[in-house]
């Protein structure tokens, strides 16, 4: 079969990689000059199979209106003057109740744990070093009445079949010791020894170069112009060269849309609407000065919802949500301050550890932002759109990485008439996933004709 794969994120780099493992002839279209230059480029580094929870929950309202206040907020919500915005917003309120927190985590669980033995399946084979640390993520609290919250999500969480362990601050410096000047602002944490740590971008970069080597045709520098129907059928992609702007016309079996936050836009424009909106995220990738005392654990800061990763000789720092459209601004004021929050943290944990200078005091922090691409529930949108040959692999929003692989699996195995091994509902070929989606006003629509 012939399929052309838009996107060359994480997700999309997936997909063709599994379609050629199935013998399938693949076109992967990219508008960077490489993979993973967009949202994959520099997120938290976390494959955090434990972490796996939704960010709908019934305190996410109350929380996300007093955080509308801060500009250093973890979810900061900035109304616009867009009717998707408000849609997403009132389907996201939607799913803030306790049996639809269950509900979901159970799908986001299940497609966790199959993506991270993927992940690991891929590694064995292909040999993709790409800083790997398999050394579990650690969940710290600084304040008790949190802290015993987490204590109940572990056991939500046991119900699916994932250990996540709670732990005493004794404990939790033992496990990494690059806490101890900290300490004293810890009551607690969790850990998961399973979950691990390493850089997205790298990984998908070689990924991508290994499905050249097995003959994909790789169109980077690409921009996706439009795609045509005919017949409630794809009948092309049409995609225009940024050097030469030479427009073609690529035709094949299957098409999976793969592009982020931007697979909205895109489906729009052939009547087909899907609940994917931009969460803004940002992160801080800062050199070590201190080797010896930087933390080789995965961590996430339970007050700031950020997290700690080391890749080599940097630490990398990342977290927050952004709801304001399509915004890549890292040169505004308020971006600026989430920048800087994100550099202070680190030398409040981490002290001395990282040159955390900001650049006019001399530092050279590598700032960046990218648009986590978030359905309602937090369920990714995997499988058939009601396009004939057209298929989705989108809406991961904070956890790309850690579905990636799988993600990028599962749809390769619907195409080729497989099931994929799992418990998730995919998108319009289970009876189970379209009734979800129904009832939280998320399922695709699609105008014939249109």
């Amino acid at each position: 079969m012939k399929v052309t794969v838009l996107g060359a994120g994480i997700i999309g780099v997936s997909t063709a990689w599994h379609l050629l493992q199935r013998g399938h002839d693949v076109t992967l279209v990219d508008r960077q000059p490489d993979a993973a230059l967009e949202t994959s480029f520099a997120n938290a580094a976390q494959i955090s199979v434990s972490y796996c929870e939704p960010w709908a929950n019934k305190d996410a309202p109350l929380k996300a209106l007093k955080w509308m206040f801060s500009a250093t907020s973890p979810l900061l919500f900035r109304p616009q003057m867009d009717p998707a915005q408000w849609r997403w917003g009132l389907q996201f309120l939607g799913q803030c109740n306790d049996a639809a927190f269950e509900r979901n985590v159970a799908q986001i669980v299940a497609l966790g744990a199959y993506s991270h033995a993927a992940l690991k399946d891929v590694v064995r084979e292909t040999g993709i070093d790409y800083h790997r640390l398999e050394r579990g993520i650690a969940h710290y609290f600084v304040d008790q009445a949190s802290f015993e919250g987490a204590a109940r999500a572990a056991e939500l969480m046991a119900r699916h079949g994932v250990q996540r362990r709670v732990v005493s601050r004794e404990e939790l410096l033992r496990i990494e010791p690059a806490l101890s000047a900290f300490a004293d602002r810890i009551v607690g944490g969790t850990f998961t020894e399973s979950d691990e740590s390493g850089d997205a971008r790298m990984f998908t970069q070689q990924l991508a170069a290994l499905c050249a080597q097995r003959g994909a045709q790789m169109l980077f520098g690409h921009d996706i112009e439009r795609i045509d129907t005919a017949a409630g059928a794809v009948s092309a992609v049409h995609v225009r060269n940024r050097d030469t702007g030479l427009l073609s016309a690529l035709k094949a079996d299957a098409t999976v849309v793969a592009c982020g936050s931007y697979t909205t836009p895109l489906l729009a424009r052939i009547g087909v609407r899907v609940p994917i909106y931009p969460g803004k995220g940002y992160s801080a990738t800062l050199p070590l000065l201190k080797p010896e005392r930087a933390p080789f654990v995965s961590m996430i800061d339970d007050s700031l919802k950020i997290a700690f990763s080391r890749l080599g000789n940097q630490l990398r720092v990342a977290g927050t949500i952004e709801l304001g459209g399509f915004d890549l601004s890292l040169d505004t004021p308020l971006a600026r301050r989430r920048c800087e929050m994100l550099v202070r943290r680190i030398e409040e944990v981490f002290p001395g550890v990282a040159d955390t200078r900001l650049p006019e005091e001399g530092g050279n922090p590598q700032f960046w932002t990218g648009l986590r691409p978030a359905t309602p529930t937090n369920i990714p949108m995997i499988g058939r759109l009601p396009v004939k040959g057209l298929w989705i692999n989108a809406g991961h929003g904070t956890l790309g990485w850690t579905h990636g692989a799988g993600s990028g699996k599962a749809l390769a195995e619907l195409i080729s008439g497989e099931r994929p091994a799992m418990a998730f509902g995919f998108q319009g070929i289970d009876a189970d996933a379209r009734t979800t989606r129904v009832a939280q006003g998320a399922q695709a629509s699609f105008s014939p004709g249109s």
